[in-house]
């Protein structure tokens, strides 16, 4: 069974309705229903995403973004959580918070965002964002006062997105410590300015370590962002930017990234907004669109027979067992309330 075939036909046929198509009769596995278990909420914190790994345990552990307050809040006090549990689609069970900002000094000195857990070597890598607000003098008070604000009303909102940064921390374990680099992993440069975030990570067939980051569209006026690659020897780089972007043709976020070591291709999952999109690389450098580009559209189904439709659908990330697709997690905010729903998948 090639994975890649079964890859594409899931992320083109997800909630899309099944076709049959020549190149993709290998599939042979099939949704399960959505229920309240699927649906990862919290009263007291927004929660945003989430990044899915087995641990030696047995159990699963799933590293996520949490805040209080109000929904802006993820840029100032977002702290990361780790949970558990005993499948991949959950329920999961809130365990500890494992990283927050560290405080003025740092380059992670404000929030801890948007985490991938990986595991390279024997080790456990936590990459994740952060920023700072360099030597300017600021409190918690003043951080609120940005809450909401655009960044032309707020110089310390747009000095705060413009520092933001990828980094790592690194355990030997899922329950750490972890230790935190001193510097953040990769800057801006070739195809992307301002900022790096939304890491995404995965080995090649050459044991090199493929990062892709986001940040602002070089000579664009409009608010639009690319996607960016970067190649390193170590998982805690230095990274190389390379010179063609992932994308660059439409504003997009948030990459969920995969190697299949049976077909030797990248494959890259991430939001557009209104729809979930894949792209594929053979070499991790030149990417491309495949037949079917848009994984599915802004809504999601549940056993009941009710749709969820949310304001913002975004995070999604592909956990891959046995070299097969298991679970899709996303992020979702509705009203007020911003939660993470793992879509299961089951193969015969």
């Amino acid at each position: 069974m090639r994975i890649s075939l079964l890859f594409l036909f899931f992320i083109g046929n997800f909630l899309q309705g099944y076709t049959q198509e020549e190149d993709f009769l290998l599939l042979k596995g099939k949704f399960e229903p959505i229920t309240e278990d699927n649906l990862y909420k919290d009263h007291q914190f927004y929660n945003w995403g989430g990044s899915i790994i087995k641990g030696e345990d047995g159990l699963y552990h799933l590293f996520y973004s949490r805040w209080q307050m109000d929904f802006s809040a993820w840029l100032t006090f977002s702290e990361i959580a780790h949970a558990t549990s005993s499948s991949s689609n959950g329920p999961w069970e809130y365990r500890e918070t494992v990283l927050k900002g560290r405080g003025k000094g740092y380059w992670d000195a404000i929030t801890a965002h948007n985490p991938k857990i990986k595991y390279f070597d024997g080790k456990y890598y936590l990459y994740y964002i952060a920023t700072n607000l360099g030597e300017m003098e600021y409190s918690d008070n003043d951080l609120i006062a940005t809450h909401g604000k655009s960044l032309d009303q707020s110089l310390i909102r747009k000095t705060l997105r413009e520092n933001q940064r990828t980094g790592v921390a690194v355990s030997s374990s899922l329950d750490g410590p972890w230790e935190r680099l001193d510097q953040p992993i990769i800057q801006p440069s070739g195809p992307i300015t301002t900022l790096t975030v939304n890491p995404a990570i995965a080995m090649g067939k050459d044991n090199r370590f493929y990062l892709i980051v986001k940040g602002d569209k070089p000579d664009e006026e409009r608010f639009i962002r690319n996607q960016a690659i970067a190649i390193s020897d170590s998982p805690v780089g230095p990274f190389q930017m390379q010179p063609n972007p992932v994308i660059d043709y439409q504003d997009t976020e948030d990459m969920s990234l995969y190697y299949d070591s049976e077909n030797q291709k990248f494959y890259g999952v991430f939001h557009a907004h209104e729809y979930i999109g894949l792209v594929y690389s053979n070499d991790g450098i030149n990417w491309k669109k495949p037949f079917n580009f848009k994984v599915f559209n802004k809504e999601i189904l549940l056993a009941n027979g009710d749709l969820i439709r949310p304001d913002r659908m975004e995070r999604p990330f592909v956990y891959f067992e046995n070299n097969q697709p298991k679970t899709l997690c996303l992020a979702v905010k509705k009203g007020e309330q911003s939660y993470t729903v793992f879509i299961p998948i089951a193969f015969d």
